[in-house]
């Protein structure tokens, strides 16, 4: 899978996704790598426990390593500039581009 096969897949999926910021780093966003890593940013309690599940039941066939942070942390790591990190939704955008142009 390319990294946006596997935005759109974790998207579709996991539907607690939608209160949290989750990004693509590392590797795989060059199309090597045998892990695929995962930051998701947001708050921690009950929405935080349904999103795990989520994630692990999308990623039972996929080498997923997911970073969890607080917003707060992120801002003072900045861990997403330091990084390089790519939104989910991004990724996803441009593969749903990319199949709108190949059908034509």
């Amino acid at each position: 899978m390319t990294a946006s096969e596997i935005a759109v897949h974790l998207l579709n999926t996991c539907v607690s996704l939608v209160h949290y910021d989750a990004y693509m780093f590392g590797s795989t966003l060059q199309g090597v790598g045998q892990d695929i890593d995962i930051l998701i940013v947001g708050p921690a309690g009950d929405p935080l426990t349904q999103l795990k599940k989520e994630l692990r039941y999308a990623g039972e066939s996929l080498p997923l390593h997911i970073l969890y942070m607080q917003p707060s942390e992120e801002r003072h790591t900045q861990f997403v500039a330091r990084e390089k990190c790519i939104p989910l939704a991004h990724l996803a955008a441009s593969c749903r581009r990319s199949r709108v142009r190949t059908q034509f």
